[in-house]
C-alpha cells in the first residue's frame, strides 16, 4: 500500500521517479508527489488524483535536480487531496520526507510538537515525521532521523532528504517494506523491486529498525545501535517485461493467461524422477511431523480462500485437524497455537501486515511456521522456518488470479506430502491426484480459450445490483473467491453463501431476476446442490451452473450451464475459479470500471 522512490546520483531525478511510480501504481493509491533538491531548496509537487496530474504538470514545469523522493499515496490519516499528498516538509521546507505505514502515537506526538511552536498544515500522521526530525536537526541528519524513529510508534517505511545534507538520501524501516537499489555512481530506495529494475537488479533488503545511508558512491546500513551492518547482495532474476502487459488491455487479463504457465511453474520443480512431490524446500522431520496436531492457515482476502482450500485437502490427505483464521482477527481472540502447530502463513506479497503480526504471534506461542508467498526476500518469507514460493511470477493487477490459483496449488501439494509422510493417502491414490493435476495447466488454457460464453453473460448481467454465489463442500470455498473477484472490480454488491445456508434468511433477498452463480462439480453433493438450486428458481432467481463436463443433468434445472474440463472433485476449484474470474473482468469492463486499479484498494496492504 502506497509506494516510495527515491534516487541519488547524477541523472535527473524527477523523470525517474515519476517514472519509478508507475511500475508501483499497482500498489493502490489517490495522489502522488514528488521532492527534488534543486540549487540549494528542495522542490516539491503533489496532486490529488493519477500520477498523470504530475506527469502532466512536470512536462510543463520542469524541475532540475539529481537527488529526491517520490510517493503514491492510499490515504489512512486525512482525506486524499493536495495538502495530504506527499512528500511532507518541517517549516522551513527544508527537510522532506515520504512514509509508507502508520505512525500510531501521531496524535500525541503532534500535541508536543505543537506546543514548541511547530506548525501542522496537513491531517497526516506523517508530516509529524519531518516536523519531529526537525526538532532534533543539530547538524546532523542521520542522528536527528535516528532520534525521531525512536520516538516514533507503528510502522514505517520513510525516505528523507534534506538541503542541508544534498549528498545524502536517507531511508529507515519498520515493518513496512523497504529495498534500496545498487547502482554504479547512483543509489536507490523503493518500496518494491519493480520501481527500480530498469536501472539495476542488485538490491539489499531493508530489516526492522534499519537504517540506509546513500550517497551516490556509497551505501551504509545502521541497526537501531547505529551499528555498521553488513548485507547480502540480492541478484533479481525475473524480466522486467514480465511486469508489461504484453499486448493485452489490462494486466488483470493478462494474468488470467498466464495461469496455465504458473501452475506448471509451481508444479514441474517439485515432481521428482518418480513421479512424487518433493518439497526440498519444506524440513519437517518425520518426528516433527508426528509431534503436530493441529494445522492453523492464516491469511487476508483472496490468499483466505486459497486457505480455506488448502483446510480441506490437508483434513481429507493428511487427516490433520484444520483451521482457518482471517488474519487481522487472529491474535485478538487469544488463539491456541503451541509447539504442536503447523502455522501457514498465506500471502501473495510476503508484506501483508495482519498476515504477518499473526505469524509473529505464532512463533511466540513457539509453532512452526511454514509461509507460502509469491515474492522472494519478502518480509514473512524471511521469518518464516519455511518457505514455499509460488512461481506465478509478478502479479500487478490489483485483483490477484494467478497468485490465488498458485497458492491454491501450493496448498495441495503440501497437503499431499505430508498425508505421504504420515501414510494417511495411499501411494496409489497420491499418483492419481498428481496425474490430474499435470493435466490442469491444459484444461485451464481451454477454458481461457473458450471464454466468450462468459464474455457473452457478463454483456447481459453486468447491470445487476446484487449477485450471490453458492456451493457446497469445496465449492463452497471458491464461490467466496468468485464473489469477492466481481464485487472489487466491477463494484457490484455480491455475497457468497453456502447452499445449505439459504433457507436460513438469505433466501428472502431472492427476487424475480437475481442473478445467482451455483457451483455444482461434487458428484456425491449433486443432488443436495440440485435442490438449493431449486430452492432459488422457485423465487425467481436467474441461476448460472458451474458443473464438469458431460453432466447433462442440471441443464433441466439451471438457466445457463457454464462447463469446466472434467476432473477430480477435490480438483474443482483450480478450473471453476477461472470461470468466475472471467466473468468479473467482463463485467467489470462493461460498467467501464478500470479493472487493474479498482478504487479503495491496493495491492500489498502493509498497514493493520
Amino acid at each position: 500500500m502506497c509506494g516510495i522512490v527515491g534516487y541519488i546520483g547524477k541523472k535527473q531525478v524527477a523523470p525517474l521517479l515519476v517514472d519509478g511510480l508507475k511500475k508501483l501504481e499497482y500498489r493502490g493509491y489517490d495522489s502522488a508527489g514528488i521532492a527534488v533538491y534543486n540549487e540549494g531548496a528542495i522542490a516539491i509537487r503533489k496532486f490529488k488524483g493519477r500520477l498523470s496530474v504530475l506527469e502532466d504538470y512536470l512536462e510543463n514545469e520542469k524541475i532540475n535536480g539529481s537527488l529526491g523522493i517520490g510517493h503514491t499515496r492510499w490515504a489512512t490519516h486525512g482525506e486524499p487531496n493536495d495538502i495530504n499528498a506527499h512528500p511532507h516538509t518541517n517549516n522551513a521546507g527544508d527537510i522532506a520526507v515520504v512514509h509508507n505505514g502508520i505512525i500510531e502515537n501521531y496524535m500525541k506526538l503532534k500535541e508536543w510538537l505543537i506546543s514548541q511552536g511547530k506548525i501542522f498544515k496537513t491531517d497526516t500522521d506523517t508530516e509529524v515525521i519531518a516536523h519531529l526530525i526537525d526538532y532534533y536537526y543539530k547538524n546532523d541528519l542521520v542522528e536527528a532521523i535516528r532520534s525521531a524513529v525512536q520516538k516514533m510508534e507503528g510502522a514505517y517505511a520513510i525516505g528523507v532528504i534534506s538541503k542541508n545534507s544534498p549528498d545524502k538520501l536517507i531511508a529507515v524501516r519498520k515493518d513496512s517494506p523497504l529495498v534500496v537499489g545498487i547502482g554504479e555512481g547512483e543509489n536507490y530506495i523503493a518500496s518494491d523491486i519493480p520501481a527500480i529494475l530498469k536501472h539495476t537488479r542488485r538490491v539489499y533488503f531493508l530489516e526492522d529498525d534499519e537504517m540506509a545511508i546513500l550517497s551516490e558512491n556509497n551505501i551504509e546500513i545502521f541497526n537501531e545501535l547505529g551499528q555498521k551492518v553488513e548485507k547480502e547482495v540480492f541478484e533479481v532474476t525475473w524480466d522486467i517485461e514480465a511486469a508489461e502487459k504484453g499486448g493485452y488491455q489490462h494486466f488483470m487479463m493478462k494474468e488470467i493467461h498466464e495461469q496455465p504457465k504458473a501452475i506448471r511453474d509451481t508444479l514441474s520443480p517439485r515432481l521428482n524422477e518418480n513421479n512424487e512431490i518433493e518439497l526440498n524446500e519444506i524440513k519437517l522431520s518425520k518426528e516433527e511431523l508426528e509431534k503436530i496436531n493441529k494445522v492453523t492457515i492464516v491469511a487476508c482476502g483472496t490468499a483466505s480462500y486459497a486457505g480455506l482450500v488448502g483446510r480441506y485437502a490437508i483434513e481429507k490427505f493428511a487427516r490433520i485437524p484444520a483451521e482457518l483464521d482471517i488474519a487481522s482477527e487472529f491474535r485478538y481472540r487469544d488463539p491456541f497455537v503451541d509447539d504442536k502447530t503447523l502455522f501457514i502463513a498465506i500471502s501473495q506479497s510476503g508484506e501483508t501486515a495482519d498476515t504477518l503480526a499473526a505469524l509473529r504471534e505464532a512463533k511466540s506461542k513457539g509453532a512452526m511456521v511454514l509461509a507460502i508467498t509469491n515474492v522472494v526476500g519478502s518480509r514473512i518469507s524471511r521469518e518464516a522456518d519455511n518457505v514455499f514460493y509460488t512461481w506465478a511470477g509478478p502479479e500487478i493487477a490489483v485483483a490477484s488470479t494467478k497468485a490465488y490459483i498458485t497458492q491454491m496449488l501450493a496448498m495441495y501439494m503440501i497437503a499431499l506430502d505430508l498425508g505421504r509422510k504420515k501414510g494417511t493417502i495411499s501411494k496409489e491414490d497420491c499418483n492419481e491426484i498428481i496425474e490430474e493435476l499435470k493435466l490442469l495447466p491444459q484444461k485451464a488454457e481451454e477454458i481461457i480459450e473458450n471464454d466468450q460464453i462468459i464474455q457473452e453473460l457478463a454483456d447481459k448481467q453486468f447491470n445487476n445490483q446484487s449477485v450471490f454465489y453458492t456451493g457446497r463442500g469445496i465449492d463452497d470455498c471458491v464461490a467466496k473467491e468468485g464473489s469477492l473477484k466481481l464485487k472489487e472490480i466491477s463494484y457490484i454488491h455480491s455475497e457468497a453463501i453456502a447452499a445449505g445456508e439459504f433457507k436460513h434468511g438469505t433466501i428472502a433477498l431472492i427476487e424475480e431476476g437475481t442473478l445467482v452463480f451455483a457451483l455444482i462439480t461434487q458428484d456425491q453433493l449433486f443432488d443436495k446442490m440440485l435442490s438449493n438450486i431449486k430452492e432459488v428458481k422457485a423465487r425467481g432467481a436467474y441461476v448460472v451452473a458451474i458443473a464438469k463436463a458431460g453432466n447433462r443433468e442440471i441443464e433441466k434445472s439451471a438457466d445457463k450451464v457454464i462447463y469446466i474440463p472434467d476432473t477430480l472433485d477435490v480438483l474443482t476449484p483450480m478450473l471453476s475459479v477461472i470461470q468466475m474470474q472471467l466473468f468479473a473482468y467482463y463485467v467489470a469492463i462493461a460498467r467501464g470500471c478500470d479493472v487493474d486499479k479498482p478504487k479503495n484498494l491496493a495491492k500489498s496492504v502493509t498497514v493493520e
